[in-house]
């Protein structure tokens, strides 16, 4: 069994600008999934939106720092097959790395790395891992694949297991 790193907490804050997937009322019933190794999280639907508010944390157990953070977008439907929304992920090694150091004397408020879009990441504005109120969090806005359009904003904030080595 691997060994727990500590909890990651990804606050699903809201979507911008979801695709419509219910051409009649012009809007979508959109939930996120997130997928980690084998866990597998939800938020709730929000109805009849594409600009969904959802302010629901989720909790992922952290065992490999290596593995991405897989989300799904879906739109509920209740007689046929969830619809795809998009899709992203992140990476989550440099936050679990710099959430696993000793911060004790780092002033409160510093940013500890900056993390810019490019290419090989859904990032769609610059990310600070930041120090705060004696936590690692980090606010991330991601831009939708496999869509036309769409962005997730998420807020991820690192709990440390008691007993577990840093």
């Amino acid at each position: 069994m691997e060994c727990l790193l500590g909890l990651l907490k990804v606050k699903v804050v809201r979507g911008v600008h979801l695709a419509i997937c219910d051409p009649l009322t012009h809007s979508s019933d959109p939930y996120v999934v997130l997928r980690l190794d084998q866990q597998k999280v939800k938020s709730s639907i929000k109805y009849r939106t594409i600009n969904p508010e959802w302010n629901e944390e989720l909790t992922l157990s952290i065992t490999n720092m290596m593995h991405p953070v897989k989300i799904e977008l879906f739109d509920h439907d209740t007689f046929t097959k969830d619809d795809g929304m998009g899709d992203a992920e992140f990476c989550i090694l440099d936050f679990v790395e710099i959430a696993k150091q000793d911060l004790s004397d780092v002033p409160d408020g510093t940013v500890m790395k900056t993390i810019y879009p490019e290419k090989d990441n859904c990032f769609a504005t610059e990310s600070h891992i930041t120090w705060k109120d004696g936590k690692i969090s980090q606010d991330i806005v991601l831009k939708l694949r496999n869509t036309d359009t769409g962005e997730l904003v998420l807020h991820l904030h690192w709990v440390n297991i008691p007993g577990v080595a840093r």
